[in-house]
């Protein structure tokens, strides 16, 4: 059997140039990996509505979300006061993904002078289904994304202790950015591991505990101290349904059901079959893994279990239903877990060899066909929507907005959320204000107001404009 256990001794300067070579071609795999499956959505990034005050940056439409989720990290960023391009914020935002990936990647073959599979695994986590869907808040979510990614990097150069001595200040930080960035740190102080054992399993899962309470009664404390609320009060468009006793609890079973359905199909491009084809992966790399080095084993699936527990518990205490991206830690320990199962096996018989290395050439196809379909998808409404902008562009004054603007094919195909999302979005390409007035009926009054009409059929419905400029 083959367990991982890296050495404590100082490496000499040959393998120590060796490493940081290797580091830098993951890396750099890493960066195109990401870059090339986001192409579609490089040149003009597509966000979501409530991104837009990040990229503006507008605190006041995030200072709610300080109470309502606890993301005091994210609302700092709010207040910089400067705005830069978007792709330069998405190209930023996606390096720092393809830094983490490459980080973890490293360290899981850190002792290996085969590179190439810490370049396989660190593609195949920047290429994960629920860091796609996660992408769409990139403008919000850089402070969060960059901290984790400098943490994962830290786990490359510092010792364990001195790593893991930095994990609480880390997961108080990545808590207070996105809830389940914290599991992302677990991953890498797991993967990082020196000497594995069950003692040290206990302690570092208890330190994360810890840490991760701490994280949440420090979020609380601001709260408390800013609004006056003890806690983070979930907002109404969540739908929670807070459990009162046991029988709320197990009322609550089919919101944690209908999260874990609703991930594993978003993640399988609403393909049953495909999903059930990747559990059945986790399940077998998990088995083949467990024969070959049972600690290391042990060690993903107790941060893969970590994570599915936290879920459960959310979804138990709330009755809110959590998201597919906020499952991003789970495609990275399935990730793992995949490829370190197929390096334990590569040395094995030939036909073993090549069914692991079928596996995951496989996993990392469908990935990256759904990662690239998934920004590709957004092409349509970017392209309108600027266009749209570009006409405005001269007017001056409000525009009046009559219609529903998710009736737009467009908005249905890109999944719009809210009709805010078209008048931030014009914002962004001309400097034009739109007024909706299916939103604000008494402020479209006015005649003689340039105006856009949304007419036809829900899903087939376009834009119809009439400008004092005679466009």
């Amino acid at each position: 059997m083959r367990d991982l256990a890296l050495t404590h001794a100082v490496p000499d300067d040959r393998t120590q140039a060796r490493r940081q070579t290797s580091f830098l071609i993951v890396f750099g795999i890493a960066v195109l990996a990401a870059l090339l499956c986001a192409s579609p959505n490089l040149a003009d990034p597509m966000m979501r509505f409530d991104d837009f005050p990040a990229y503006f940056p507008e605190p006041k439409y995030f200072w709610l979300k300080t109470l309502n989720e606890g993301r005091w990290v994210n609302y700092l960023w709010h207040l910089r006061g400067v705005e830069t391009p978007s792709w330069l914020n998405f190209v930023f935002y996606q390096t720092c993904w393809a830094l983490f990936g490459a980080s973890i990647a490293y360290v899981a073959f850190r002792d290996d002078r085969r590179t190439w599979f810490a370049a396989i695994l660190a593609a195949l986590i920047v290429i994960s289904p629920p860091a796609t869907l996660i992408s769409l808040w990139y403008n919000t979510l850089i402070p969060g994304l960059a901290l984790v990614a400098f943490y994962a990097f830290l786990g490359t150069v510092l010792s364990q202790k001195q790593h893991r001595f930095l994990l609480p200040v880390f997961v108080v930080l990545g808590f207070m950015s996105y809830t389940t960035y914290p599991l992302l740190l677990l991953a890498v102080c797991l993967v990082r591991t020196e000497q594995r054992s069950l003692l040290d399993l206990i302690g570092l899962l208890a330190l994360f505990t810890l840490s991760f309470a701490g994280a949440v009664l420090i979020a609380y404390a601001l709260n408390f101290h800013v609004h006056g609320v003890f806690g983070i009060p979930l907002a109404d468009w969540r739908h929670a349904t807070p459990a009162q006793g046991f029988a709320g609890l197990i009322g609550n079973l089919s919101v944690v059901r209908e999260s874990f359905a609703t991930f594993a199909l978003h993640s399988s491009a609403n393909s049953a079959f495909r999903a059930m084809f990747y559990i059945s992966m986790l399940g077998l790399a998990a088995v083949a893994l467990a024969r070959q080095a049972p600690l290391e084993a042990l060690y993903l699936v107790a941060g893969l279990l970590t994570g599915a527990a936290l879920v459960t518990v959310q979804c138990l205490k709330t009755g809110a239903m959590v998201p597919p991206r906020a499952f991003i830690f789970a495609w990275l320990f399935f990730a793992v877990i995949l490829v370190r199962a197929a390096y334990h096996l590569y040395d094995q018989s030939d036909r073993r060899k090549r069914l692991a290395s079928f596996c995951v050439i496989l996993v990392f196809a469908l990935g990256t066909s759904q990662t690239v379909a998934q920004y590709h998808s957004y092409r349509n409404w970017q392209m309108e929507t600027r266009k749209l902008g570009e006409v405005l562009a001269n007017e001056t004054g409000p525009i009046h907005v009559f219609g529903k603007v998710l009736d737009l094919e467009a908005a249905q195909v890109s999944f719009i959320q809210d009709p805010l999302a078209l008048k931030f979005r014009v914002r962004q390409v001309s400097g034009a204000e739109l007024v909706l007035c299916d939103e604000n009926p008494r402020h479209c009054a006015s005649p003689g107001v340039s105006r856009i009409e949304i007419v036809g059929d829900p899903g087939r419905a376009q834009f119809e404009l009439s400008l004092n400029g005679g466009a």
